[in-house]
């Protein structure tokens, strides 16, 4: 024994510390360190290629799965627009002029053709080649306005406005007649 050794007497024990973690060695200090550098290099590369991308407008690239920038069939492209823009009424009773003569019948359809629709009014207008035929039709207007409902969606068009025959273009010269509305008087 040494002479401090026993002068001193015998070293007083430490009490143990309460549950207290290990503290980490080289090994599991460089793996953390390593972890954390692989996150934060992926973060930034993903950063980069995201910006990169924008630059040359390709945004993000199509994969295996569709997606909205996938070609499509022209029939769904031309319904896209349709519903995206709201022209679904207006489209629908385009195509109901074109098939006017199975709507109205073969008769109806060589004396009265339907000019244009009037979205806001829900009106559709249809000329008439004479007041007899105008007169017809507006008989016929109400079952009109049900069939075409029927086919194009309830409320689609709320009246059938009828015109009657539009008389020759009012010409004016040296032969009129003071006072005369010309041909108006006639085709009213």
């Amino acid at each position: 024994m040494s002479a401090a050794g026993a002068a001193d007497g015998p070293a007083p024990k430490r009490a143990p510390e309460p549950n207290r973690a290990p503290e980490p060695s080289g090994v599991d200090l460089a793996r953390v360190a390593l972890r954390a550098a692989r996150e934060q290099a992926r973060a930034r590369g993903d950063a980069a290629q995201q910006k990169k991308q924008v630059r040359r407008g390709a945004g993000l690239r199509s994969g295996a799965r569709a997606d909205g920038r996938d070609p499509m069939a022209l029939g769904a492209a031309i319904n896209r627009l349709l519903n995206e823009r709201g022209w679904e009424a207006p489209a629908a009773v385009g195509g109901v002029m074109g098939r006017w003569p199975q709507i109205v019948g073969e008769d109806v359809a060589k004396h009265c053709v339907p000019e244009r629709y009037d979205d806001e009014e829900r009106t559709l207008i249809v000329r008439c080649d004479s007041t007899a035929w105008a007169t017809n039709l507006r008989l016929l207007a109400p079952t009109l306005v049900a069939r075409l409902n029927e086919d194009l969606g309830h409320g689609a068009v709320r009246l059938i406005k009828v015109l009657g025959p539009g008389g020759p273009v009012r010409r004016y010269g040296p032969l009129r007649a003071p006072g005369s509305t010309g041909p108006g008087d006639t085709y009213g």
